[in-house]
C-alpha cells in the first residue's frame, strides 16, 4: 500500500482531487487499530477489575446495582462506540451495505448496552431514594447520551432508512462525522 494521501503514480491511490477513486489505507492503520482494540479491552477489564476487587462486583439487585452503570458505560459508550466509528477506516474495501449495516449494528449495541447502565443507575436512586442528575456528571452524562441518541437516530433517518435522497446525505454526512466523533470525545 502507499502510505501518502495524494499519490498519482500508483493506480491503488488515485488523487482526492480527481475524485475517480478511494485513497489508499495508511501502511501502519492496522498496528493502530490493534492498539486502540488493546486500550479499549483494557480499560474494559480495569474497569471490571475494579468493580470486582474494590466496589464488590456487579448484581442487578441490592447495593451492587450501582456497579452495573460504570461497566456499561465503558462497555456501551466507549468501546462499541469507538469500534462502531472504526469500522469505516478499518473495512475501507468491503462493500458499502455491509459497512454501513455493520456502522449501525454496533452503535445499536452500545446504545441498549449504554442504555442498560443509565437504567440501572436510576433504578438504584429510586430504590435507595436519592435525587436523580444532582452532580455536573451525571447531566454531562445525560446531555451526551441524549446527544448520542440524537446522533444515531438522524443517521439511521439519513443514511439506512431508503427514503432519504443522495443529496441530503452528502449534505449531511460532514456534520454526521463530526458530531459522531464530538459525541465520542465527550463520552470519553
Amino acid at each position: 500500500f502507499c502510505s501518502r494521501t495524494l499519490c498519482l503514480s500508483c493506480s491503488g491511490c488515485l488523487s482526492m482531487e480527481s475524485g475517480l477513486g478511494p485513497v489508499s489505507t495508511p501502511g501502519a492503520l492496522p498496528y493502530y487499530v490493534a492498539f486502540s482494540q488493546l486500550l479499549g479491552l483494557t480499560v474494559v477489564a480495569m474497569t471490571g477489575a475494579w468493580l470486582g476487587l474494590y466496589r464488590g462486583g456487579i448484581a442487578w439487585e441490592g447495593t451492587l446495582q450501582f456497579n452495573v452503570h460504570p461497566l456499561c458505560m465503558v462497555i456501551g459508550m466507549i468501546f462499541l462506540q469507538g469500534d462502531a466509528l472504526l469500522v469505516y477506516r478499518v473495512f475501507r474495501k468491503e462493500a458499502k451495505r455491509t459497512t454501513k449495516v455493520l456502522h449501525g449494528l454496533l452503535h445499536v449495541f452500545a446504545f441498549i448496552i449504554a442504555l442498560v447502565g443509565l437504567v440501572a443507575v436510576f433504578d438504584y436512586h429510586k430504590k435507595k431514594s436519592y435525587a436523580d442528575l444532582y452532580s455536573l456528571h451525571s447531566w454531562c452524562g445525560i446531555l451526551v447520551f441524549v446527544l448520542y441518541f440524537v446522533q444515531w437516530f438522524v443517521g439511521f433517518s439519513f443514511f439506512l432508512f431508503p427514503g432519504a435522497s443522495f443529496s441530503l446525505r452528502s449534505r449531511y454526512r460532514p456534520q454526521h462525522i463530526f458530531f459522531g466523533a464530538t459525541i465520542f470525545l465527550l463520552s470519553v
